[in-house]
């Protein structure tokens, strides 16, 4: 095993993986190339590289997976990720839109002490803007268990919980709906077909594609809970 100091280059690669391994997808050096932007030969040197410090298990035909050791690195990052993105938003009030791309840059550059001042600044918060949980120190998360929107039947009412999406254009519509995580939806109507569904968004009548409906996570509401604005 070699160990290695890790650049913003390992951590990304180990990120990506993350991901791919959180999405039930074929972690292979293709599927991490084409999620990186990277080329095939690139990813599978990176690849290698890690597997030599010990971060991930390469096997030939199966893919990459994340060793401990290579999980633990690819959650600090996400945690350091997550908690720049709220800092932006909720401090610095810069648009949801806008976070994913400043706390990628941002990501690498803090210290574990600048780390620890934004969490507690913000009160040791538990997700980002868009619902994503953010890993505690020693990588634990709070998972909520989440239904997609697009599955549901007219009349349900729910909470939303995550907006699976870091596309600027998409969260900025969504915005316009007043579709952010903590909203209370209710299904109205459903259109055949994978067609639109017809929203109640806190209180507000709302028609959302199918597409977008796939990307919003949502749990059941609190009993009693109303669609009309508090």
């Amino acid at each position: 095993m070699v160990k290695i100091l890790l650049t913003p280059a390992h951590q990304d690669y180990l990120k990506g993986i993350y991901h791919l391994q959180r999405q039930g997808a074929d972690a292979s050096n293709s599927a991490l190339a084409a999620t990186l932007g990277v080329a095939p030969a690139s990813a599978t040197n990176m690849v290698r590289r890690l597997a030599d410090a010990g971060l991930v298990e390469h096997t030939r035909y199966q893919g990459v997976r994340l060793t401990p050791a290579g999980e633990h690195a690819a959650l600090e990052t996400i945690r350091h990720h997550r908690l720049i993105e709220l800092f932006l938003h909720d401090i610095l009030e810069l648009p949801w839109d806008q976070v994913h791309e400043e706390a990628d840059r941002l990501e690498h550059a803090i210290s574990e002490e600048v780390e620890e001042a934004i969490a507690r600044k913000l009160g040791y918060p538990t997700v980002d803007p868009h619902g994503d949980p953010i890993p505690a120190k020693d990588g634990s998360r709070v998972e909520v268990s989440s239904t997609p929107l697009a599955s549901l039947p007219p009349g349900a009412v729910v909470k939303l919980q995550r907006v699976h999406t870091q596309d600027g254009e998409r969260l900025r519509y969504l915005g316009s709906l007043d579709l952010y995580p903590g909203a209370c939806v209710v299904v109205v109507a459903r259109s055949p077909f994978d067609g639109p569904l017809t929203l109640e968004v806190n209180g507000q009548r709302q028609i959302l594609a199918y597409d977008l409906a796939q990307l919003l996570f949502v749990t059941p509401a609190e009993p009693g809970t109303s669609s009309q604005p508090g």
